[in-house]
């Protein structure tokens, strides 16, 4: 469908259900971008998951101004469905393909004016955040780390790209006349002279009635808490009882309560006007206990409710720890359906590693894939069992010493970064077997009448998602061996500290060693593990803590740059340049 398509298509859906017939603009404005919101799925999707999927797509790595092909558009679009199927129950699944194309063509429409078929990085950003769930605070704070600088100062001529972008959003919805950017808007907003930290910037734009030009972003979060909210009253003009969304009652007409529906469209009955001052309630509180609240005002019982404040965050980016001398970050190659050095600047600093990764091209049946997932195990069994023994052999040295903790996190971070170098090969090739299943499902859906491409087809998918489960392990495991790696860096680090003229080759003889973390379990797959076996009988040395052996799984590539808890050590820099 073409972007201009999408635009009428949306129009009529639009038209039809009436949001034209609200007489305020901001509400007519929440409204329609609601429905946009639901139509789309997006009311399903959280700001940190569309985060995420900024950072496994790329966009992290991209200027804010380059611009966006419709293919890798496309593919971010579907990776955010993907992934939201992957968290709803089986009978909540979304339909990927037309969800997808349904927002790609409203934001094609959007930020697309010249049919171009591009948008540019910061757009889609702004967008995205903007339009999925989520609370406020945490996507002005999203905002603020795009428009920012290192020192948590805002970028004017940023919050003027950003205005731009979203009053978009309106005009989208063909709401231009009333909201809209003119220059200098950005100025009237927050002076030019003035030093905006983050915290300004939250008060701004949350304190009632915030800038004019966005009164409608926070009725949107709104309309989304108000669509459960049931007022067990009767709507004084429709005469609906137990409505839902908003209750407004007339602060004149006494017991008069109006349904949102009557009071955006200005119905009345009785004496009521239109020009009466009324109250906006987004929850039911009984007449009983509104009376003996009241009571209890007016005797002083109850103190005046306080207004709960905005939260407050730090004047300065917080430093992220960095681990680039420890693991070298990786590239994602045809990863999320981008071909080997297609996204232009992505990860250089990865060549070193990439250049030494060993990987299996796929033959014609596809059948190679299999035997290099084998040949991974079989040489993660073989680093493991080599680790092993030379930490036994160094258990053996004359005088019976005791190995040095620091030799041992040395070749425990050696071992460990051979081992990821072994499993990205292996997540390189599901990578390629996944893109393969994919072109030849796309090219057997020509003749979908034959019997036969059909249950190849079958068998396909089936085999596509056997992958993709496996790759969600990788993920897992490789959090737990980065989660590991980083205890052993900091065992490193303070023994360096505490020691500072021991040597590797020498084992201190007076204090005690910082303990070596334990890490989780070994995974049991492929078999048992063989090693040298020490005399007590086990198939560790005698003085080798369980959690020194690394998991045994294959992982994936991108979550080499996580750090405890999930949190991604590379794509955030304390500059305020981080572009997800």
């Amino acid at each position: 469908m073409e972007p201009m398509e999408a635009r009428v298509a949306m129009l009529q859906d639009l038209k039809i259900q009436s949001f034209d017939t609200i007489r305020f603009a901001s509400y007519r404005t929440a409204c329609k971008l609601r429905y946009v919101q639901k139509s789309t799925n997006l009311h399903l999707v959280d700001i940190w998951n569309v985060i995420e999927a900024f950072r496994e797509n790329g966009l992290n790595t991209l200027e804010p101004q380059n611009e966006v092909s419709v293919s890798r558009l496309e593919t971010l679009v579907s990776s955010l469905y993907h992934n939201l199927n992957k968290r709803l129950p089986p009978t909540q699944q979304v339909h990927v393909d037309s969800k997808a194309s349904l927002l790609l063509n409203w934001l094609l429409a959007a930020y697309s004016g010249d049919n171009s078929g591009k948008i540019r990085v910061f757009s889609i950003k702004v967008a995205l955040a903007i339009m999925c769930a989520g609370k406020m605070v945490d996507k002005l704070r999203y905002i603020f780390s795009q428009i920012s600088d290192g020192a948590g100062q805002l970028i004017h001529w940023k919050l003027g790209d950003f205005l731009r972008e979203v009053l978009a959003l309106p005009a989208a919805v063909f709401e231009s006349p009333t909201f809209f950017y003119k220059e200098g808007l950005e100025s009237e907003i927050f002076p030019v002279e003035n030093k905006i930290t983050v915290n300004d910037f939250m008060t701004g734009f949350m304190t009632e009635p915030g800038p004019a030009c966005l009164v409608w972003m926070p009725l949107l979060h709104r309309l989304a808490t108000v669509e459960s909210v049931v007022h067990p009253t009767v709507c004084s003009v429709c005469m609906r009882e137990n409505f839902t969304g908003f209750r407004y009652r007339c602060q004149r007409c006494h017991g008069y309560q109006l349904c949102q529906d009557c009071f955006w469209q200005g119905r009345v009955s009785l004496n009521h006007q239109n020009d009466h001052e009324v109250k906006e309630y987004s929850s039911y509180k009984s007449p009983s206990k509104q009376i003996g609240h009241s009571l209890r005002k007016s005797f002083r019982c109850v103190p005046d409710k306080q207004i709960q404040p905005l939260p407050r965050f730090p004047e300065q980016p917080e430093k992220t720890l960095n681990l680039s001398h420890i693991v070298p970050p990786s590239p994602l190659p045809s990863h999320n359906g981008f071909p080997d050095g297609g996204i232009p600047g992505l990860y250089d600093r990865s060549s070193t590693l990439d250049s030494r990764a060993t990987g299996l091209s796929l033959d014609s049946n596809g059948t190679s894939g299999t035997r290099g997932a084998v040949n991974s195990n079989d040489e993660e069994h073989r680093l493991i069992a080599r680790y092993a023994a030379r930490l036994a052999q160094e258990s053996r040295t004359p005088g019976g010493s005791a190995p040095d903790p620091v030799q041992i996190g040395l070749d425990s971070s050696r071992a460990q970064r051979e081992l990821i170098m072994q499993l990205e090969s292996k997540n390189k090739e599901i990578m390629r077997e996944i893109q393969k299943l994919r072109r030849q499902q796309e090219a057997e859906q020509v003749a979908p009448e034959s019997p036969a491409l059909m249950n190849e087809l079958r068998a396909l998918r089936q085999r596509k998602g056997e992958l993709e489960g496996h790759l969600g392990a990788l993920q897992d495991s490789r959090r737990q061996l980065m989660a590991q790696l980083e205890g052993l860096m900091r065992m490193l680090k303070n023994h360096q500290t505490q020691s500072p003229r021991s040597t590797p080759n020498s084992s201190p003889r007076s204090g005690k060693s910082p303990p070596i973390p334990q890490g989780p379990p070994m995974p049991n797959q492929g078999g048992p593990r063989q090693g040298p076996m020490n005399p007590g009988g086990s198939g560790l040395p005698p003085n080798m803590p369980p959690g020194m052996l690394p998991p045994g799984v294959g992982m994936h590539p991108q979550d080499a740059h996580m750090g405890p808890g999930g949190m991604d050590m590379r794509g955030y820099a304390p500059n305020g340049n981080n572009s997800e």
